[in-house]
């Protein structure tokens, strides 16, 4: 593995490869080559659904079936393979996989660990074997998730975690700043709030990967744990990270830990490209 491998940054749900735009250039100036690439299903694979983009009307939020319905973990576990085997041409890079971007670097690691010299996890889901990400959300140690009572419709139903991103509910508005962005300037979580999508598939949360020991388990990871997280909290990232040490004793996972809320990549874009590129 090379030291100074190429950084993939891979954003979570409803962001895109813009999230990454402050970490990305501090990377570069310590000498490591750098790029942000958008998951299926965001940022210029986004589909938007009606109701976001014409009249509001608040009676469909909960109803419209997604334009990205059809999304699902193998289509973006297929993107991130080509866009990673494309930036790397043939040699190993690191990923850097935020939030819900965790199962597909999971995936891609499983199925092609000779194109993963670092999977690297920035309290992101990290599911076991088997096991879809979905089903942490109903686990003790999600509790406390802001993000959920912000969702609306039935994601069984609609296929996707929906936001309503049109809503002029000033506590709504606030409560989501809270939940993503909590340790971030008040005027560049407004900007980040505008640059989000209302989708994140469903299908990606839903699928699974069986892990081996020659896969996923043969390749350096690191798991970026957030303290402030009120997305993915503090609890459910341990739970991560020790059933991964459990279902692979020989091969723990390190641990890094950031004095963070969810969104490092805008309160401590500087400290998140040094604990990046520290990795080696």
């Amino acid at each position: 593995m090379s030291p100074t491998s190429t950084l993939v940054f891979v954003h979570g749900f409803w962001h895109g490869s813009w999230c990454w735009s402050e970490v990305v250039p501090h990377v570069v100036a310590a000498g490591r080559a750098a790029v942000a690439v958008d998951m299926a299903g965001h940022g210029l694979y986004a589909r938007r659904p009606r109701w976001s983009t014409g009249p509001y009307d608040p009676g469909k939020v909960g109803t419209e079936v997604s334009p990205v319905a059809d999304v699902r973990l193998d289509d973006a576990a297929e993107l991130l393979t080509s866009q990673v085997t494309r930036i790397g041409g043939g040699e190993p890079v690191t990923v850097v996989a935020h939030s819900a971007a965790g199962p597909v670097l999971t995936r891609v690691a499983q199925q092609t660990p000779e194109l993963i010299a670092h999977a690297v996890y920035l309290s992101a889901y990290m599911p076991a074997s088997g096991v879809p990400a979905a089903a942490y959300t109903r686990t003790p140690e999600a509790a406390g998730d802001q993000v959920a009572p912000l969702l609306r419709g039935d994601p069984a139903r609609i296929g996707a975690l929906r936001l309503d991103l049109a809503t002029d509910d000033a506590a709504y508005r606030r409560r989501l700043r809270e939940a993503f962005y909590g340790d971030v300037d008040p005027v560049l979580a407004d900007a980040a709030t505008g640059l989000l999508t209302p989708d994140g598939p469903m299908g990606i949360m839903l699928g699974t990967t069986a892990l081996t020991r020659d896969g996923w388990g043969s390749v350096r990871r690191t798991y970026l744990v957030c303290a402030k997280d009120a997305a993915i909290g503090p609890s459910l990232q341990a739970r991560f990270v020790a059933e991964a040490d459990a279902a692979f004793p020989d091969a723990p996972m390190s641990v890094v830990r950031l004095d963070a809320s969810h969104s490092p990549f805008l309160s401590i874009p500087d400290e998140l490209a040094a604990a990046v590129t520290a990795l080696g």
